[in-house]
């Protein structure tokens, strides 16, 4: 997990037609006072998410107006030592060739050490959380070509990484190897298919895992910046202003951007447009390019946004989301009511069927993906094995999802080491989600008695929470609702991992044992994002179903999966990262998403039975293949109800649930209490 930024200053940006963005005049200067944070603090938001290493680079961009052709050649300069020997040599031959630098006003510029006067700059800031590789890195990564990267995510396949090496290097490596797009044209060339090249949307588009990525491609002057298809991975936007001319991304807003609005505001009145949180949009899944250029006329230098298609034909099908089979035929249908009947009859694990064993092995394979122990995790960890430490936690509910994950978790996970099961409850002892989460305990140990399993009760008051509320407030913006902010703060709780354990033999009862104070020290965290919307888990699929049958059903599993980066992983990458922690989500992984997809709808889901039978139908019987009997049962429980953060949260708020249930179906506004503001 990493931090990773940009703020480009002095250019009129502009996107193509197909995009939404009028040119905008640009910034007047680098420091101009609209920013309502500094560069400082976008580099301590990114620290929590980057603990190991921060460092920033600047590219300056400067116009040759000298040149007689329409549109001018723009010429880079990369601030740092490292490469000032390089840009100085490139430097002495241009003017040798040209006499003298000329700037955008057509005047000769004089030089600052060394360097021209620049028109434009673009900074990248890369804050990171190293997982893989022998030696630590530093992002902004550049190579000797010029290229620089800054990366957040994780590359499980697509682009083969050995165990020894930095995801983050070898893409790196990838992406200097590709044809250059046409600086003129702002277009990937054809003789990158005659050269037999890459291009870098066919690069990216291979990469099978969470991403999301800035990069500076120096031959070309091109900036090309994105995000995974399914959006597993945060990075927000400022898209241009008359106010703020400034084009900025970052994987989270600072706090102090939230500082400066007085009197926050949730809920209706955002809806509205009042809401001054909506500085930052999410970055809508894609890949993106700008193109610098310049015109003799004005001189300024612009840069044109363009998106690109995905060149990979898998990730094409994902984005589609259509299913093999949606409606049953009435042949189907009988073998189904038979099934039913057998189950209600006899062991339920005989009748299960071969598709939920295909979905059990891809789950598997998944989760293996996303904890084998890579070389410089190993190396930090190995001292301290006598000690148990668990390198890999799970956000744990004890509901199907998480049983699931922490189940297949112990089939992967080397068995010296310990798992943390980190849960969350504003309820002390009584909470629905401690109750399960105590249970779920008890049944992993009967199937896996030899694993070390650690509860961690994260227990939470609301009302001694005001400082933590501003701090998750700025971490979901742009998500701006209750149900954001209250989702938001049990997740970046339960990520931070500091709670009670109960110490002994894993087999006595907890309430005999020594509860002591404990921290997980897990970089890597497990959540079952993507199981509910892939599985019919929420009550509107029920009532789409009751409305629409297998097809109105589809539909709106469909535009859940389509919807699930704004609406879902955004907050959820940003809330759990910030604690230093990497979120990772088996339930999304392609290969799981696919198989889901091959897999007939009235196989995946039954819901004409009862809840906690029918739905998510097929995650109950994998359940049930890995011997969670007393799981597969459970009901959903979404994690706001689960930890019962909600219900404080109305009283807090409200003073009262039913105060709260009146406000939301009102046209008021909602607003953040003063003592927030």
């Amino acid at each position: 997990m990493c931090g990773i930024a940009l703020i480009i200053s002095g250019i009129r940006i502009c996107k193509a037609s197909s995009l939404f963005l009028e040119s905008v005049p640009p910034a007047s200067s680098p420091k101009a006072e609209q920013l309502v944070f500094s560069i400082d603090d976008l580099k301590a938001a990114l620290r929590g998410r980057g603990p190991d290493s921060l460092s920033s680079k600047k590219v300056f961009l400067y116009s040759n107006t000298s040149s007689t052709v329409e549109e001018q050649e723009i010429i880079s300069f990369i601030e740092g030592e490292e490469e000032k020997e390089r840009d100085l040599a490139y430097l002495q031959r241009f003017e040798k060739k040209n006499k003298c630098l000329f700037g955008a006003d057509g005047e000769a510029h004089e030089l600052e050490n060394g360097f021209p006067k620049f028109a434009a700059e673009l900074h990248f800031v890369g804050a990171t959380l190293q997982l893989r590789g022998i030696n630590p890195i530093v992002q902004p990564l550049v190579d000797i070509s010029g290229n620089i990267l800054v990366y957040n995510g994780e590359i499980f396949g697509g682009i083969y990484i050995n165990s020894d090496s930095n995801d983050t290097e070898i893409l790196l490596q990838a992406l200097g190897k590709c044809c250059p797009s046409n600086s003129h044209l702002c277009t990937i060339t054809d003789s990158c298919d005659e050269k037999r090249q890459s291009s870098i949307p066919g690069v990216l588009s291979a990469i099978k895992g969470p991403w999301a990525v800035i990069y500076w491609q120096e031959s070309s002057k091109t900036l090309w910046f994105g995000r995974d298809a399914i959006g597993r991975r945060s990075l927000l936007v400022h898209w241009p202003t008359l106010e703020d001319g400034r084009f900025m991304l970052s994987s989270v807003s600072p706090v102090s951007s939230i500082e400066q609005s007085s009197g926050i505001m949730l809920g209706f009145e955002a809806e509205n447009g009042f809401n001054k949180l909506k500085f930052w949009e999410e970055l809508p899944c894609g890949i993106y390019s700008i193109c610098f250029g310049s015109h003799k006329s004005d001189g300024f230098i612009f840069g044109e946004v363009r998106k690109h298609e995905w060149k990979n034909a898998m990730v094409k099908e994902l984005l589609d989301w259509e299913r093999v089979s949606v409606e049953p035929k009435p042949e189907d249908a009988e073998l189904s009511h038979c099934k039913i009947a057998r189950e209600q009859h006899g062991p339920a694990q005989a009748s299960i069927s071969g598709p939920a064993k295909t979905v059990l092995i891809a789950l598997k394979e998944s989760v293996m993906r996303r904890t084998s122990l890579h070389t410089i995790f190993q190396a930090v960890t190995c001292d301290i094995r006598q000690e148990a430490h668990a390198p890999v936690a799970v956000l744990f509910s004890g509901g199907l999802d998480s049983m699931i994950l922490a189940a297949l978790l112990d089939e992967c996970l080397d068995h010296s080491y310990e798992i943390d099961l980190l849960n969350v409850s504003f309820d002390g002892q009584s909470a629905p989600d401690r109750i399960s989460a105590k249970a779920g305990v008890k049944e992993l140990r009967r199937i896996a008695p030899s694993r070390r399993w650690k509860l961690v009760e994260i227990d939470a008051d609301l009302s001694k929470l005001d400082l933590e509320t501003k701090h998750v407030m700025s971490l979901i913006n742009p998500a701006n609702t209750y149900m954001d902010l209250n989702i938001g703060i049990a997740l970046w709780l339960a990520a931070r991992g500091s709670g009670w354990v109960y110490e002994g033999n894993n087999n006595d009862i907890d309430e005999d044992l020594e509860c002591v104070e404990y921290k997980s020290k897990a970089r890597i965290v497990l959540v079952g994002s993507g199981a509910d919307e892939q599985c019919a888990g929420y009550g509107r699929h029920k009532t789409k179903y009751r409305q629409g049958s297998w097809l109105g059903l589809h539909e709106e599993m469909k535009l859940d999966m389509q919807r699930i980066w704004k609406r879902n992983l955004g907050r959820d990458d940003r809330c759990i990262a910030d604690n230093g922690k990497e979120a990772r989500f088996p339930f999304l992984d392609e290969d799981v998403i696919r198989t889901l997809l091959d897999i007939p709808l009235w196989e995946v889901a039954n819901l004409d039975q009862p809840s906690g039978t029918g739905d998510k139908k097929i995650l109950r019987e994998v359940a049930q293949l890995l011997g969670l009997y007393e799981a597969s049962v459970l009901p959903k429980r979404a994690i706001q109800f689960g930890t019962r953060i909600a219900r404080e949260s109305n009283r807090k708020n409200f003073g009262s649930n039913r105060a709260a249930n009146q406000a939301s179906a009102g046209s008021a506004a909602i607003h953040m209490p003063s003592n927030l503001t």
